[in-house]
């Protein structure tokens, strides 16, 4: 495992752990509509570093753990932390878009991150199969990543659960963008795969200019 690695799960351990037990440390720092259109902007950053239990953030480094070493192989540890911010931060920037008008919505969570990261290393690997306890059959990262993200157009539409699917996509989102900013060569290698994990990106957009979201 790499340093960077290493660096942002010990970061999200220590913070979330303060947060379990400093009720103050945690609202003060968790994503709040409310307070960032008050100025506190550092809310869109350090929100992705607290979670709200020990099942929340075990289940965010362990998907962090397995999918991190394919975007540091391909890119080194310093990109790797920038894809990693830019997708905690296109998570908060779209939870901001969407729920501007809400101003008790919160959120907290690494999941955006993650799942740029995710989204990152699918597009590097995408011959990659996954396989999961509840589906013991191995499936194409690709499908899990396309499906993965039209579940949380649903989730965002429905407002299934309290969980912040729009942090997913916008982590999703700038994961994708970046890994082609970084390495563009993928849209000539692998346009195909490039256009079928974009189409979610494309239908979350004109939902959202339609006013379906």
């Amino acid at each position: 495992m790499s340093i960077a690695t290493i660096v942002i799960i010990a970061a999200n351990v220590i913070a979330s752990i303060k947060g379990f037990n400093d009720f103050t440390f945690f609202e003060k720092y968790k994503f709040n509509i409310g307070a960032i259109k008050r100025g506190e902007q550092i809310r869109n950053i350090t929100s992705g570093f607290l979670h709200v239990d020990f099942t929340h953030l075990i289940f965010n480094m362990i998907t962090l753990y397995f999918f991190a070493p394919i975007v540091v192989g391909f890119f080194g540890d310093p990109k790797f932390l920038i894809i990693y911010f830019v997708s905690l931060l296109f998570g908060s920037l779209l939870s901001l878009g969407i729920h501007k008008d809400e101003y008790h919505y919160s959120a907290v969570g690494a999941s955006g991150a993650v799942t740029g990261i995710l989204y990152s290393a699918i597009l590097l690997n995408p011959d990659m199969r996954l396989a999961f306890f509840f589906v013991p059959i191995p499936i194409p990262a690709f499908i899990f990543g396309i499906g993965y993200l039209l579940y949380s157009i649903y989730g965002m539409k429905n407002r299934i659960g309290n969980i912040g699917h729009t942090a997913h996509f916008g982590g999703a989102i700038g994961g994708y963008v970046m890994t082609l900013f970084l390495r563009p060569s993928l849209i000539s290698q692998e346009p195909l795969m490039v256009v079928l994990l974009a189409i979610p990106i494309v239908i979350l957009f004109a939902m959202e200019k339609f006013g379906k979201i």
